[in-house]
Formats: structure tokens, C-alpha cells, sequence
């Protein structure tokens, strides 16, 4: 019986990942304001929830899917691997900071700094200067203004998703014992 409610279990989780994989594509590359250098929109709110829900590995490996398959369906330039290490290190730091932590907004600005400061502008900026060929310091402007109006956006939409969404999803998922 046990094994019965493993399976289960998986499958709703592995349902949910695919949903969240899905949602992130779309948002990524079909709702997003997106120039050569900077893309402003709402991906990163399935990569959140999967590190929030998942933990880090789950959360990490899902954003690594959703990076590939995205470039897959709907290639918008050349395939560059740092930006796949950065879609995992993302999912991984939102897992770190977030799974099976209660709700707090210093974890929430935590996770958030870490990823639009060290991830997006830091690394982000270091792939875009290698892959275009251009100064990583003339590129660091727009990606700096980018990554500043981006922290609070983020901040502000996962402690609401997390309010509204995910306690209600996490019922869902858990396995009585």
C-alpha cells in the first residue's frame, strides 16, 4: 500500500513539474519583453515555486529541462551551455533557500538578491559578453538597470504566489503517513 502511495506521489509531483516546465517555456519565450541583451518577464515564477515546492535538486534539474526544451521548441539565438548552468543554479537556489522554510521575507529577498545580483547580472553578463563578443563592462549598464527593477518585481510576486498558490498546492501534494 505504501508503494501504492509512493507512485502516486511521484506522479502527481511529475505532473506538476511538467505543468511548471510548460508554464516557464511560455512565459519565457512568449511573454517576455526580450532584447539580445536583456529579457524582462515572468519565468522565473515556475523555476520559484519548483525550488519552493521540490527542493533544490528538483528545482534545479526542472529549470535545466525547461532552459533546454525552450531552446529546443523555440531557439531565439545561438545555444550557449552558461546559460543552462545558470537556469540550474537558479532552480538550486530558490530549493536551497525556500523548500520546507516557512514563509519569511528575508529568505524571499535572500533568494531573490542571490539570483538577479549574483545570477542574472553577474553570470548572465559574463555568458551575453562571451557569446556576442562584447565588453562584459559595456554590457553591465542595461543589465544593472534590468536586474534593479527585476528584485522587487520578483520579490514582490513570490511572496504573493506563495500566499495565494502554493499552500494550497502543498496540501495537495503531501502524503498522509
Amino acid at each position: 500500500m505504501s508503494k501504492e502511495k509512493s507512485k502516486n506521489f511521484n506522479s502527481k509531483m511529475l505532473t506538476q513539474l511538467g505543468l511548471l516546465i510548460a508554464l516557464q517555456v511560455i512565459l519565457t519565450r512568449f511573454l517576455s519583453i526580450q532584447t539580445p541583451i536583456v529579457r524582462i518577464g515572468f519565468g522565473f515564477l515556475p523555476i520559484a515555486i519548483m525550488g519552493i515546492l521540490f527542493g533544490p535538486w528538483i528545482g534545479g534539474i526542472g529549470a535545466t529541462i525547461s532552459d533546454l526544451l525552450g531552446f529546443v521548441l523555440f531557439p531565439s539565438g545561438t545555444y550557449f551551455p552558461g546559460f543552462t548552468l545558470t537556469a540550474f543554479l537558479t532552480g538550486f537556489t530558490y530549493g536551497a533557500l525556500l523548500y520546507n522554510k516557512s514563509k519569511s521575507p528575508l529568505r524571499i529577498l535572500s533568494s531573490t538578491l542571490i539570483v538577479c545580483l549574483l545570477l542574472n547580472l553577474v553570470l548572465d553578463t559574463l555568458w551575453l559578453s562571451i557569446l556576442m563578443g562584447k565588453g562584459y563592462m559595456a554590457l553591465l549598464p542595461t543589465r544593472i538597470i534590468k536586474s534593479l527593477v527585476m528584485v522587487p518585481v520578483q520579490f514582490i510576486s513570490i511572496a504573493l504566489v506563495w500566499d495565494k498558490f502554493l499552500n494550497k498546492v502543498r496540501g495537495l501534494i503531501s502524503v498522509k503517513q
